[in-house]
């Protein structure tokens, strides 16, 4: 049998073909399922060139085909499908994260055309055209790194081209990432203030006041009942959260899910102090009247603090009350100190997740005992409890020192 020659009197090999009718060269191979495919180059150079790559491929288990077609948001899926030990509330911020930052951008570039320059360039764009935070990336990081390692494990890649690209961007963006910083006693004394005094903003003092006054999550002060609560004993139960995600049919409404506490330690009981308990208290009273929550979430009903619809507050919408209150409390305040020709006592922008924070802050001033501080903080790792009571006690041994200085007459 005659060899097969290309145009130039070149011997084709076996699976290898020239076309005359564009002058291009194809190589016919079967993949380690058995399923024919082809691939098309330019030159015969430039075809054997992606044949001795194939060759190493497969001798390596690496699967091509998938690489070479499908997208990053395949692996995406494929990767999630297999986590079934995740929460839902961890289930469901993935998906939010990969929706609303991945999956229409990065998300369609083909696997294997993925660099690491590619994840750097991309990462640097959400930091700097998109505005995240380095905190934020480190979550995009979270989801992204393991769809890419799942594909190496699947012989689809060789190497995770997400690899050190985090570390990379925070160590040239380090000062993005934004430190959480309590606030302070005036701060809160005036945050509080004015709640308590406003004809608008007052109902939110309830639920402010509990925040700030047991350290709760977002997720667990908007997902306390009245069943978690007894006054008698003065004891907060904290045995679940309420999340706020989109649903799970791709459209854009959200709906409440009740899940578990963040971890095993998040189960505990609060102590109430005596503003939480005279504000329950109050609210229950109130309630009794006008009456209790009667929606109805993954079977839990009797929710404590609602809008006035009836329904739990959400994280998004607690945030939007804070800015507001802020934002107004500061317009009026840089008007009254001008017209009382002092300094104006302003408070900062902050989330709702500050409030958590400046109890913890509130509490490591006054309590020594780093186990109680993270029994009640729900704290799995002591070390996260040290962290802020470093922090804390950091900013107390300063102001001390200059306390000493000013009442000594030695220097």
């Amino acid at each position: 049998m005659a060899s097969r020659k290309d145009g130039k009197g070149r011997v084709l090999r076996k699976g290898e073909h020239y076309r005359r009718i564009d002058g291009r060269y194809s190589y016919i191979y079967r993949d380690p399922m058995g399923k024919q495919r082809t691939v098309y180059a330019k030159s015969l150079t430039e075809l054997r060139k992606m044949e001795e790559s194939l060759m190493r491929d497969q001798l390596d288990g690496l699967d091509m085909y998938t690489a070479g077609h499908a997208n990053v948001n395949f692996l995406f899926d494929r990767y999630i499908s297999t986590k079934s030990e995740l929460r839902s509330s961890t289930y469901t911020n993935y998906k939010y994260i990969w929706k609303h930052f991945i999956s229409k951008s990065f998300g369609t570039r083909i696997i294997k055309d993925v660099k690491y320059s590619d994840v750097l360039q991309f990462y640097s764009y959400l930091i700097t055209e998109k505005n995240l935070t380095v905190n934020t990336l480190e979550t995009i990081n979270g989801v992204l790194r393991p769809s890419f390692q799942l594909a190496v494990k699947d012989d689809i890649i060789r190497k995770n081209p997400v690899d050190g690209a985090y570390a990379e961007i925070k160590k040239r963006h380090g000062g993005s990432r934004k430190t959480r910083r309590a606030l302070t006693v005036e701060q809160q004394r005036e945050f509080i203030n004015y709640i308590a005094d406003h004809p608008v903003f007052y109902s939110w003092y309830p639920l402010f006041v509990f925040m700030l006054g047991t350290g709760c999550r977002i997720g667990e002060a908007i997902g306390i009942r009245w069943d978690d609560i007894d006054l008698e004993e003065r004891l907060i139960h904290i045995n679940h959260n309420l999340s706020y995600y989109p649903r799970h049919d791709n459209s854009y409404k959200c709906e409440f899910r009740v899940g578990e506490p963040k971890t095993a330690a998040g189960y505990r009981y609060i102590p109430m102090m005596d503003p939480v308990y005279q504000v329950l208290k109050d609210e229950y009273e109130r309630q009794s009247e006008e009456g209790f929550c009667e929606e109805f979430v993954d079977g839990m009903t009797n929710f404590v603090f609602t809008n006035r619809f009836g329904m739990p507050h959400n994280p998004a919408a607690v945030n939007r009350a804070i800015k507001r209150i802020v934002e107004t409390h500061n317009a009026e305040e840089e008007v009254k100190a001008r017209k009382q020709r002092r300094e104006p006592i302003m408070i900062p922008k902050f989330s709702n997740h500050i409030l958590r924070h400046t109890f913890a802050s509130r509490f490591c001033e006054n309590e020594t005992n780093i186990k109680v501080i993270q029994e009640v903080m729900g704290h799995a790792d002591v070390s996260t409890t040290m962290n802020i009571y470093a922090e804390v006690n950091s900013s107390v041994t300063k102001s001390s020192i200059q306390n000493l200085a000013k009442n000594m007459d030695v220097f």
